[in-house]
């Protein structure tokens, strides 16, 4: 393909791949979310972002989608000083714990939407403009007639990829078996990333990974290069 012309991708099913389960918010985390909003907080724009001009330090820009309560978020923040993070969650709580925590430990490199990723990806992401995606345990909506659920679908990927600079990643992590199997599926039919790489990545472990080995269920990360001039 020529490099002046965007992937066609289609239009994005209104099936939602998450449930709104809040729970309840604590003092802290109500707070945190009117406090320090200004600071690291991002509301949906009318035309998309202009990514270098939301940290105050230039590097590569790593969209995580769906960070639950935030901790592996934050540590690699801490960990990863010269990366850029931007968090997407709709649950509040997580929102509120995590801006709770980067603002104690007043963090450079940290901005976080509250809403839908879809919205986020087609009004505040220019294309071409993340080095690389992060999706780590999402819902595996695991019954047969949630499948349609599930936030990796044809549709996600190519919109992913628009999204994405040339040799960009997306690393995606689960421990469930049939959806590892349906993501590479999925992969493989957009032809729009190399053959992904089995790889643990620097990620660290997170609450649903723990909880699956708990389990006896087998992890497994993939990392999908985006192909170039695409």
């Amino acid at each position: 393909m020529a490099n002046d012309k965007p992937i066609r991708q289609s239009p994005l099913a209104v099936i939602r791949s998450f449930v709104k389960r809040e729970g309840r918010m604590t003092d802290a985390q109500e707070r945190a979310l009117v406090d320090c909003w200004p600071r690291y907080g991002l509301d949906l724009p009318q035309s998309p972002l202009t990514l270098p001009k939301l940290f105050p330090s230039q590097g590569s820009c790593l969209l995580e989608i769906g960070f639950g309560m935030g901790a592996s978020l934050l540590e690699m923040c801490k960990t990863f000083t010269d990366i850029n993070f931007i968090g997407v969650e709709v649950h509040r709580p997580g929102v509120g714990a995590l801006l709770k925590q980067a603002n104690e430990l007043h963090l450079q490199n940290l901005k976080v939407f509250c809403a839908d990723v879809k919205n986020v990806l087609c009004q505040a992401i220019p294309d071409s403009s993340l080095d690389g995606v992060l999706i780590y345990f999402p819902d595996p909506w695991p019954k047969r007639r949630h499948h349609k659920r599930r936030l990796i679908q044809l549709e996600f990927v190519i919109l992913l990829a628009n999204k994405l600079k040339d040799d960009g990643y997306i690393h995606f992590a689960t421990d469930w078996q049939d959806y590892a199997g349906h993501v590479e599926k999925v992969f493989a039919e957009s032809g729009l990333f190399l053959v992904p790489e089995l790889s643990r990545g620097c990620r660290p472990k997170t609450k649903y990974e723990q909880r699956g080995m708990r389990l006896g269920h087998q992890v497994k990360d993939f990392i999908f290069y985006k192909c170039k001039n695409i």
